[in-house]
């Protein structure tokens, strides 16, 4: 009679147990089908049509909407003129910089970035010129401005003209866009 009691004792905990389970299995099902439902809803509105809107509201423009269409304008114009091109001019600057300006050395990592596929070939075949150029530069700089972001933002212009002047000078296709240190030490 106490074996009967003990059976059927695990037996109800058994059922206890089984019921749990499948309580746990309907809410984590009921919590992923919510979450389901909420990305489908983000989804849905996020993603919104630009044929939807209203056409008054497309005829109607204001200083921003016709800011927004000078933005759209330049995006179309880059996308016309092909992907960003970027060349390393590798191997890394290491200049002596002037006595007295807080630093004895700078090492500088320097990136170009054009749209031209001929542009690219022509900085690789005048890597030499435009080293020179450049680390004639950056010798004469000054450590003390260059620890500020403006200084490093002004160098990097004067790098811009410089290049885009040698690319001037000696008839290169197209314009270099932008110049990018990706590496900048000073000691």
């Amino acid at each position: 009679m106490a074996e009967e009691e003990v059976d059927e004792d695990l037996d109800l905990g058994e059922e206890q147990q089984g019921g749990s389970k499948k309580k746990l299995i309907i809410i984590v099902g009921a919590a992923v089908l919510v979450l389901l439902l909420g990305g489908g809803a983000a989804w849905f509105f996020m993603s919104g049509d630009e044929e939807s809107a209203p056409e008054s509201a497309e005829t109607e423009q204001t200083d921003g909407d016709e800011e927004d269409a000078d933005a759209d304008k330049e995006k179309e114009d880059v996308k016309e003129q092909g992907p960003a091109l970027y060349q390393s001019l590798d191997p890394v600057f290491v200049v002596n910089l002037p006595p007295g300006t807080g630093a004895k050395m700078m090492q500088i990592s320097v990136n170009l970035m054009m749209r031209s596929p001929e542009l690219l070939e022509f900085i690789k075949l005048n890597d030499p010129m435009i080293r020179h150029q450049l680390l004639n530069l950056f010798s004469t700089q000054d450590a003390t401005a260059l620890r500020k972001r403006s200084g490093k933002e002004k160098l990097q212009s004067e790098v811009l003209a410089a290049v885009q002047k040698i690319v001037d000078e000696q008839g290169g296709p197209g314009k270099v866009e932008a110049v990018y240190f990706t590496s900048f030490v000073m000691q």
